[in-house]
């Protein structure tokens, strides 16, 4: 495998977490959301990874060394499909007969954990783009 391959195998890696976070945060921003455009509350999201082969944008001459390395990519988006939380509010809008409201079933503490992590998948990715450019300076000055 190309040293070069590593970086579109950790970029994959770094663009799958921020979309994670992205979904992680809006989650966060519509716990309390009882009414959408689609009818009835906001529904949560989740990002499902999965496995994807990764190739080097540098050269034809890379890409042909390459043995296809392994990134990750955002195969779907997945919405909560549970019963949403009910809540006794009989003077809320959005309150049926009985005054009931339905709310998203959003866990702002476990989302906040969730996004932490993507956080340090993130990092995780950054630092191992670091340590293969440092690889690669470190090879040139050898050779020079």
């Amino acid at each position: 495998m190309s040293l070069f391959n590593l970086f579109s195998v950790s970029a994959s890696g770094m663009s799958a977490q921020r979309l994670r976070a992205q979904l992680l945060v809006e989650n966060m921003a519509n716990a309390e959301t009882t009414r959408t455009p689609e009818g009835g509350p906001y529904r949560r999201k989740d990002a499902v990874f999965a496995s994807e082969p990764q190739g080097s944008p540098f050269s034809a001459v890379f890409q042909a060394e390459v043995d296809g390395a392994a990134g990750v990519a955002v195969a779907e988006i997945v919405e909560d499909t549970r019963e949403p939380v009910k809540r006794y509010l009989p003077g809320h809008p959005d309150a049926d007969a009985a005054g009931y409201v339905a709310f998203p079933r959003v866990n702002p503490a476990e989302d906040m954990v969730d996004l932490m992590n993507a956080s340090r998948g993130f990092q995780a990715n950054v630092s191992a783009i670091s340590a293969v450019r440092d690889m690669i300076h470190r090879s040139l000055d050898l050779l020079r």
